[in-house]
């Protein structure tokens, strides 16, 4: 893991980018994308088309396939254009990210933008659609841990059989899944469209995604905004073993939170003696699962969402908290319905997700390679090392070949907006700093001490107000170190009461849309 740099804190000079603060005019839309109306009760000015696209943007007259796509129409006099919005995966479905993100942008920032959604190729009510193998996750599965050749045997075998059936499946369709195809289409949405230039707003992968798109196409780039950001030189081997110390590091930042409310919890106020429970906890649900559904595997896909967002923290200790008191699996058994979905999206989801990833870049093909790093990475951070390897090792047996990596450097770009908490364990803060590095002209907006993933739109003003000000006129804060501007973290949850709401109606808008990925 790449130890996790000191933000210093400087004065940020907010400086308007000239070259892109005048409005975009858009063109009418091209014949053929027809907009209706799929508005529902919390973004009812939802509309919603499809969009053919070549299968292989080297063919464009050969194969097509169909992109779902989803917008909020602009309603001011003069419109900046189309701002297309992801959420990141790979598989993650975009169709209603549109409705949230214009809802939660200032109604004159939003006005100003016909908010796209789209649910990438392969994923969702995009066609083809992606299911290699229904049920993957079904629990309850061996333990992550290969403690005995007998448990290592039998992980693999789930791997290599995804694998083949992914090929099996759609060997027709997976050459061309991957980031650069899918950073064609969404040229292709915004010539669909009538846009000279589009704005973008994609978190997590979504930052890779959109990244890619302006490498390949950075004079069609208006506003491009990335929030938790990818190391895009470590895709994907890489970038998976620095997750496992990321995690590691967040899980022992929820024991410690745990301690700090001993009041609530019961468990004291030491977060090691609290870290040990938990394992205690796991070594017992590996020999006998809760409710016959929840063992080793799924304890850590039920406490790997607590990594992502801090607002889940209070019902994963209370959960500890009953069984470590009274064995009592009752809430862990709702937390892990709740938010152990390894996938939102489910078996499609995961499907585009590894078939991405797989195709993307080269990955070891050696299983002596995976071993050998993971359990090094295991050593130091065993909370989710072995979960998160088996997760990807697909990859190691993938059928289709593996493309090389896009170089994301670029120095073409009109001033680009980057956030990131210091503290992200899906994206470590090492990317953000990477990327910031590589987009000449970026400006870096950090969220000191900040653990969450997705940043932007979720309630931190300060945030938000560099966000909303980027978006309005191009301006962008400029610092003297790495760094150009310093957020506070949000405030930390606040352990349950008897009037706090049931988990599953809990937590952020955002970050149930963004999902859970490795």
């Amino acid at each position: 893991m790449r130890t996790r740099a000191a933000v210093l804190g400087a004065t940020a000079v907010l400086l308007a980018a000239s070259a892109t603060a005048l409005p975009v005019q858009a063109a009418p839309a091209a014949p053929g994308l027809t907009w209706k109306d799929c508005g529902t009760g919390d973004y009812p000015t939802l509309q919603c088309a499809s969009l053919k696209v070549p299968l292989d943007h080297a063919r464009p007259a050969g194969r097509q396939i169909s992109l779902a796509l989803s917008r909020v129409p602009h309603t001011a006099p003069v419109s900046q254009g189309p701002l297309l919005v992801n959420p990141g995966g790979p598989g993650g479905s975009g169709l209603t990210l549109a409705g949230y993100i214009a809802s939660a942008l200032p109604a004159k920032v939003a006005a100003q933008y016909d908010v796209i959604g789209f649910d990438p190729r392969g994923v969702g009510k995009s066609t083809p659609a992606l299911n290699c193998v229904p049920d993957h996750f079904k629990p309850v599965r061996p333990d992550t841990v290969p403690a005995t050749p007998e448990l290592e045997r039998r992980n693999l075998e789930r791997v290599r059989s995804f694998a083949a059936a992914c090929g099996k499946a759609h060997a027709d369709v997976l050459p061309y899944i991957d980031t650069a195809s899918a950073a064609r289409d969404l040229d292709s949405v915004r010539a669909a469209l009538g846009a000279d230039r589009l704005s973008y707003l994609g978190y997590s992968y979504g930052t890779y995604l959109g990244a890619v798109y302006a490498k390949l196409f950075p004079a069609r780039v208006h506003r491009l905004v990335l929030d938790s950001i990818v190391d895009p030189t470590g895709v994907w081997y890489e970038d998976n073993l620095t997750q496992d110390h990321a995690f590691d590091a967040r899980h022992k930042a929820l024991m410690a939170w745990i301690a700090a409310h001993d009041e609530a919890y019961g468990l004291g106020t030491d977060p090691a003696r609290i870290e040990a429970d938990w394992y205690a906890m796991r070594a017992a649900l590996a020999k006998d699962p809760a409710d016959g559904k929840v063992g080793a595997a799924e304890l850590e896909d039920t406490y790997m969402p607590g990594g992502y967002y801090d607002g889940y923290w209070p019902y994963l200790a209370e959960a500890l908290a009953s069984w470590v008191h009274d064995k009592d699996t009752g809430p862990l058994e709702q937390a892990y319905e709740n938010f152990a979905a390894v996938d939102a999206g489910g078996d499609n989801n995961y499907s585009v997700y590894a078939a991405v990833q797989c195709r993307d870049a080269p990955w070891p093909r050696d299983w002596r390679r995976w071993s050998r790093d993971t359990w090094a990475a295991h050593r130091k951070s065993p909370f989710m090392t072995w979960n998160n390897a088996w997760y990807n090792a697909p990859c190691a047996f993938w059928p289709t070949p593996p493309r090389e990596p896009v170089n994301i450097a670029n120095g073409k770009l009109p001033p680009a907006l980057l956030f990131q908490a210091t503290d992200d364990a899906a994206t470590p803060y090492s990317g953000g700093l990477m990327t910031h590095r590589l987009l000449a002209h970026s400006s870096l907006v950090v969220e000191q001490g900040g653990g969450n993933h997705g940043i932007t739109l979720t309630g931190n003003s300060c945030l938000d107000d560099h966000l909303t000000t980027y978006l309005t006129d191009g301006t962008v804060p400029r610092g003297r170190g790495e760094v150009d501007a310093v957020c506070e973290k949000s405030p930390a949850p606040k352990p349950l009461d008897a009037k706090t709401a049931p988990a599953s109606s809990k937590g952020s808008t955002l970050h149930g849309l963004l999902g859970f990925h490795h």
